[in-house]
């Protein structure tokens, strides 16, 4: 359709009523299956996604949704990570410190400028922000859990935390292929949003803004799609607390030895 001008379009959509992207269902299935809470589902006519769908369809995506999916099976398996504190190194109270001395060095890179107005110094000082902004989730797990409550986070608060260090601790051997499957989470996330977006650029070259065969807004609901519908928006989320290799706390020798492949041997008899 990408090739076609608006008005080739309009010469056969009619034919195309009241056919719909709204009756994928095995699309529907993927997104429960990886984990899209139904809670955070953009309505549909202000009903239900599977309203669409017949009363057989309908179950099989309840049940899906009322089961196991990726997004679980995977925030389980982080809760699991044995690194997050062990003898001699406490990740999150490391963490807390460094990025207390990070930010410290940048408040004062910024003081002491030449080129900066005091209005101005001001400004990027509040944009930094410190321990009490936007990394006061990471360390306060009641927050963390309320923001849970509330959709606006999915993981829970231990598998963030496993997630953080997967991400800052990525070149430790044995944290390779953890952190490489996180990443693949996120480009799943990222093709499907892409997928979306231009799925509602599309619609809105070939429509403008006329109301979608199915009976949606049309670009304005495949829009909001794009911008909301992410599954592994707490991956995501993680960036906003990575601190630089520079200042990252330095693992124990022993915990090094544990996060790299070695073996002892021990002779027999």
């Amino acid at each position: 359709m990408e090739s076609m001008t608006p008005l080739d379009f309009l010469d056969f959509r009619n034919y195309l009523f009241p056919a719909s992207g709204f009756q994928s269902f095995q699309f529907r299935q993927m997104e429960a299956l990886l984990g899209l809470p139904p809670d955070n589902r953009i309505t549909y006519n202000n009903s239900p996604y599977s309203t669409v769908f017949n009363d057989e369809e309908r179950a099989d995506l309840q049940a899906i949704e009322a089961g196991a999916n990726l997004l679980r099976a995977v925030e389980s398996w982080l809760e699991r990570t044995p690194f997050l504190e062990l003898k001699g190194f406490n990740f999150l109270e490391q963490y807390k410190a460094a990025v207390q001395k990070m930010t410290e060095k940048e408040q004062e890179a910024i003081r002491a400028s030449s080129f900066l107005s005091d209005h101005e110094k001001e400004m990027r000082i509040q944009l930094i922000g410190n321990t009490q902004t936007y990394f006061q989730n990471v360390f306060d797990e009641e927050k963390h859990e309320e923001l849970v409550a509330e959709g606006r986070l999915r993981l829970s608060y231990k598998a963030t935390i496993a997630a953080l260090l997967l991400n800052l601790y990525r070149d430790e051997p044995i944290l390779h292929m953890p952190f490489n499957l996180l990443q693949k989470l996120m480009d799943v996330d990222e093709f499907l949003t892409v997928w979306r977006y231009r799925h509602a650029q599309m619609v809105l070259r070939m429509l403008g803004m006329k109301v979608g065969t199915g009976g949606s807004s049309g670009y304005s609901y495949l829009h909001k799609t794009a911008v909301e519908h992410h599954i592994y928006i707490d991956l995501h989320n993680i960036s906003t607390l990575l601190i630089p290799r520079s200042e990252l706390p330095d693992l124990p020798e022993h915990l090094k030895r544990e996060l790299g492949f070695y073996f002892t041997t021990n002779p027999l008899g």
